[in-house]
């Protein structure tokens, strides 16, 4: 196992908290303590679970990590994270749960390397690996297995832009999601891709079977995309004033099979907000196959016949950018993993 050194990163300031009084969302200083009164209409809710709702960008790993360090009183007074509400209480939020914070460590886990300089690498990502360690519950949980964690032991160096929880990732991959994924192994070369990316200058084309037959050839899908305020894993597009997302879809073609109707759609997108295909071809009315989170049903069923498939049908098959240092194309493709070729050959039967 190859060591390496990571530079210091320094850490960065807070951004501005958002207070949610009574359901009214306001501007608030970085300063503890907050004040939130329970509505009628959260009567019976778990403390936690309102609190999830009512605190910005906040997990409820984190929310009961602040209950159990009785960071959270329930009119002044200590209460747990199963609490029903009653309406009417007068919750303090007294500050943040102190956590050490976690640095990524290599892991020997296998990495298809499609691609590989002084400067980056291109990774062929499965499907159910995490890019980076998320907020878990504990150490081990919330950093193993993920890219990061096979990068740190296939390469050896990374970029030190992203933290050294996040090294040398320049964009993501959803979990279930497989394919292309391009990572920096130099400070410079990382902050000059990023750069392209949000110039919207690199080029993502993305294979996706979603349910239903897609009544256009192609189109565009341009909903705002937006944290959903109750459940917090779940992106929406229905709230007003969240982030552009632009969506392109081409219908490759449509599936009249015994489990139902399909169409195989290639997809590309100019912005990359969390799960924006997932989120824009639900809206549409045609979920992701296998995507539950938005809709799809967890088997597909047919008159006499019934059939599942345990992941997301969505493959980043092709990415293409300048190389940050040379200025040259970079273009490479991903063909479908074998468990998506395998279930197309078995609704086509």
């Amino acid at each position: 196992m190859r060591e390496m050194g990571h530079p210091h990163i320094a850490t960065p300031r807070p951004s501005a908290r958002v207070r949610r009084t009574s359901g009214i969302l306001q501007r608030m200083p970085e300063a503890f303590p907050i004040f939130i009164s329970v509505p009628p209409e959260d009567v019976g809710k778990r403390l936690d679970q309102f609190l999830v709702a009512r605190l910005d960008s906040v997990s409820r790993a984190r929310v009961q990590e602040m209950i159990a360090e009785v960071l959270v009183l329930v009119n002044d007074s200590p209460a747990k994270a199963s609490l029903k509400l009653r309406g009417g209480e007068r919750i303090t939020v007294l500050g943040e749960a102190q956590r050490a914070p976690i640095k990524a460590i290599a892991e020997e886990i296998p990495l298809d390397i499609v691609y590989e300089d002084d400067d980056l690498a291109v990774i062929n990502k499965p499907s159910g690996m995490m890019v980076h360690a998320g907020a878990g519950a504990t150490e081990d949980a919330r950093n193993r297995g993920t890219l990061v964690n096979a990068l740190l032991h296939h390469l050896e160096s990374l970029s030190g832009v992203g933290g050294e929880l996040r090294p040398g990732i320049v964009h993501r991959l959803d979990k279930e999601t497989s394919g292309l994924i391009v990572v920096a192994k130099r400070d410079e070369a990382h902050r000059k891709l990023s750069a392209q990316f949000a110039a919207r200058e690199v080029k993502k084309k993305y294979v996706a079977l979603v349910h239903g037959w897609v009544k256009k050839d192609s189109g565009t899908l341009a909903q705002s995309i937006s944290r959903d305020r109750v459940r917090r894993t779940r992106m929406t597009t229905k709230i007003e004033g969240g982030r552009t997302a632009v969506t392109h879809y081409r219908v490759v073609r449509r599936l009249d099979t015994k489990f139902g109707k399909f169409t195989l759609l290639e997809v590309k997108i100019d912005t990359g907000r969390t799960h924006q295909i997932r989120v824009h071809v639900a809206t549409m009315g045609h979920p992701v196959v296998g995507d539950t989170m938005y809709g799809a049903p967890r088997q597909a069923r047919g008159k006499n016949a019934v059939i599942g498939l345990g992941r997301n049908f969505l493959h980043a098959a092709e990415l293409e950018f300048r190389h940050p240092m040379t200025g040259a194309v970079v273009a490479l493709k991903s063909e479908l993993p074998e468990e998506l070729r395998e279930f197309l050959r078995r609704v086509e039967e």
